[in-house]
């Protein structure tokens, strides 16, 4: 301790020391992991919520992130089989003059959630409550899902979410300092490769290769489209 004798047993110093381990103490304590936890399907993100309910932590602030296949609810939209991403993305743009009314109702289910909250009456919930909930209060289930990731404490999710580097900045996820945990892990190789895998038909590569001709012919960028030309016409 302090000596008796000198300036560092001032009252004033000591209670500077107090107040900088106390602000150390703040800082440290001010970060709290979430916890990130990836799952092959979805279908077996509804099991482990089944059993969170079951459990003493069942109050736990928490989202399941998904894709829109599970959770658009708008009409047009969700009985689009081939592209919802891009019709999603083209009424938030408000290309056509038309805008997604359900996107703008987002708050509603985040103020629904907070309310529950409050109230103490906040329990685990599956991809279908949240759904369901949308479908009544014409809010967004998809967005509404990323916006209470901010304040979950656990997050579910498919591997595809945390392995993927452009789904985990599309969806603005940051590992750093965050707990992950991955159910049945033994799956994760084949996820990964996936992940870096992509598929092309065959009249794919032939349209490919007719436009990378034309830049060729044409002196655009040869050096450039040559290797691509090559590539697609060994494939």
């Amino acid at each position: 301790g302090p000596c008796t004798e000198c300036s560092c047993s001032s009252g004033k110093e000591t209670d500077k020391n107090a107040s900088n381990t106390k602000k150390k103490e703040n800082s440290d304590q001010s970060f709290i992991p979430k916890i990130f936890f990836g799952t092959r399907t979805h279908k077996q993100i509804s099991q482990i919520t089944r059993e969170l309910k079951r459990t003493a932590y069942s109050s736990v602030h928490m989202t399941i992130l998904s894709s829109r296949d599970y959770t658009c609810i708008h009409p047009v939209v969700s009985s689009c089989v081939s592209n919802r991403n891009e019709m999603c993305v083209e009424l938030l743009e408000g290309k056509h003059g038309k805008s997604c009314l359900y996107y703008h109702g987002v708050h509603k289910l985040s103020e629904h959630h907070a309310l529950q909250s409050a109230h103490r009456m906040y329990h685990a919930w599956d991809i279908e409550d949240l759904v369901s909930l949308g479908k009544k209060l014409h809010a967004c289930a998809y967005f509404a899902a990323r916006e209470l990731m901010v304040g979950a404490d656990i997050v579910f999710c498919p591997y595809n979410y945390l392995l993927d580097p452009q789904i985990r900045e599309s969806m603005d996820i940051n590992l750093k300092g965050q707990v992950v945990i991955l159910d049945e892990a033994h799956n994760i190789e084949d996820c990964a490769r996936e992940s870096v895998s992509y598929g092309v038909t065959e009249s794919q590569l032939r349209a490919a290769r007719e436009e990378l001709d034309f830049m060729v012919n044409n002196n655009i960028r040869q050096k450039d489209h040559e290797p691509l030309r090559a590539v697609c016409c060994s494939l």
